[in-house]
């Protein structure tokens, strides 16, 4: 077989033009915008929230001491046990105290026979005073000498009313309802008003829960709801140490009148229900949800949601000079808008301005926008459209303390 013989020449000619031809072949078409999702801004129901640190206080808390100096003998209950108002708690050693009482009785006897009998030599004098034997003074000296004695018939009822008063608090009673503690004495010892708290009474339903507000915050709540109705604007919820949402919602019924200066807090009160998890037995009390002392994260929520603009959280973006979203613009140009957010849980952002209804914020693509850019919008996907959906159960703001959150209206607990 015969092969053409090409010059080499040529060859090396047609070598260079390929390798020219195919870098130009090679290269793409000009760069087209890049795709971003995006989603409208749109107003729509929130429920303000605010979070705090605070703990359970009882309503009514009664530290029982002794008021007279006695034996204790008796020791009617069981710690930790739920008590009525009255129930006897302490018997204290009552001999003495009946003793001094009917002492304090016969002085009185005694005294009003004596009055008894000067009341009769009064009489006599005055009537001695129509004749030729009466005088003057000695029907003056009896009348004395009767209001004296009355005097100290008063003066001996006080005694025995005071005898009275020592011996009936030989029986030590509870003066509330609630769940006593542990003894701090036992039966045989002497007690007296010195010898300090003999046990505590604690309150169980309804029960206070006490937290702190900076007063920047205290201003910015008062600002909010005082238009709506004040404290009846809001109401409490709780978060227990085990992350679980109490099921019980209670009011704010109080709030201190005097900043703390080594915090700049001023205290806020609420008041909730205390839930009973299981009935009382013989010898405990019935269990509660809430308990004294408790450490608990408080949600401070509107009442009434208010409508917000709200968009992705997502889509918001930060730098040093603050928050900022993109926009597809008219001329599906990227627009840098400045924004100023709201209370926000981690899905959903409320804007308080920067934005206005409608605007289509760029949440998809964010990496390959550039301000000025050309871009091609598209619709964000459905999950990044759910988030703009009011539906039960759906994201609350995570609990961190001091700071305000929001949730969307008709979220769950």
């Amino acid at each position: 077989m015969h092969y053409a013989r090409v010059p080499i020449g040529l060859a090396a000619a047609v070598a260079l033009a390929l390798g020219v031809i195919a870098p130009i072949c090679a290269q793409p078409a000009a760069n087209a915008p890049p795709a971003v999702g995006v989603v409208a801004a749109t107003r729509r129901p929130i429920t303000e929230t605010n979070e705090f640190l605070g703990r359970i206080q009882g309503v009514n808390r009664v530290n029982v001491v002794a008021r007279v100096n006695a034996f204790l003998e008796k020791r009617l209950f069981n710690e930790g046990a739920d008590v009525k108002k009255g129930d006897e708690l302490y018997q204290l050693e009552r001999g003495p105290f009946e003793a001094d009482l009917a002492a304090k009785k016969a002085q009185v006897a005694q005294l009003q026979a004596t009055l008894e009998n000067a009341k009769l030599t009064t009489e006599r004098a005055r009537i001695l005073l129509s004749g030729p034997a009466g005088q003057q003074s000695t029907y003056d000296a009896a009348l004395a000498n009767q209001r004296s004695l009355e005097a100290q018939v008063q003066a001996a009822e006080a005694q025995v009313q005071a005898s009275q008063i020592n011996l009936d608090y030989t029986d030590i009673r509870s003066p509330i309802d609630g769940r006593i503690g542990r003894t701090a004495v036992t039966e045989g010892n002497v007690v007296s008003p010195a010898s300090g708290v003999l046990t505590t009474i604690v309150s169980q339903d309804p029960m206070y829960v006490i937290f702190p507000i900076s007063v920047r915050q205290g201003l910015e709540l008062r600002e909010r709801y005082s238009p709506q109705g004040g404290l009846s604007a809001v109401v409490v919820k709780l978060r227990l140490p085990d992350g679980r949402l109490y099921d019980q919602t209670g009011k704010l019924d109080f709030v201190d009148n005097t900043v703390a200066q080594g915090t700049d807090t001023f205290t806020v009160r609420g008041v909730i229900p205390n839930s009973t998890l299981r009935n009382a037995s013989p010898t405990s009390g019935a269990v509660h949800e809430l308990t004294d002392g408790e450490f608990v994260t408080v949600s401070v929520e509107g009442v009434q949601p208010v409508d917000v603009l709200a968009i992705p959280r997502a889509a918001v973006l930060s730098d040093q000079q603050g928050d900022y979203v993109f926009v597809a613009g008219p001329d599906n140009k990227a627009e840098q808008r400045r924004i100023q957010l709201g209370q926000s849980t981690p899905t959903m952002a409320a804007v308080l301005s920067g934005l206005s209804p409608g605007d289509k914020v760029i949440v998809e693509g964010l990496q390959r926008v550039r301000p000025g850019q050309p871009v091609s919008p598209g619709p964000a996907s459905a999950q990044l459209q759910a988030v703009m959906q009011v539906t039960p159960g759906g994201d609350r703001a995570p609990a961190n303390a001091g700071s305000g959150q929001t949730q969307p209206a008709g979220n769950g607990k």
